[in-house]
């Protein structure tokens, strides 16, 4: 069996428009990308304060990754 590497990222730690690199292989993880050829949306969470993660999983190698920080980024568009 395959191992899943699972990485977590903190969307109010990078800077820019919401661009990353896959932490294992270094794809560029876009929210503009609308394809799906670097990424591959997966799970969302949610909870009563609205989204908490989102789990998307990397076409290049296959990690899974957790973005969090999207509380934080909800309450300061609201001020």
């Amino acid at each position: 069996m395959k191992q899943k590497n699972a990485y977590v990222i903190d969307l109010t730690k990078i800077d820019g428009e919401g661009d990353f690199s896959c932490p294992r292989c270094g794809a560029t993880i876009s929210p503009d990308d609308c394809t799906e050829d670097n990424y591959t949306l997966g799970e969302a969470k949610v909870n009563a304060n609205g989204l908490e993660e989102i789990i998307i999983f990397c076409n290049n190698c296959e990690s899974q990754i957790h973005l969090t920080g999207f509380s934080f980024l909800e309450d300061s568009s609201r001020r």
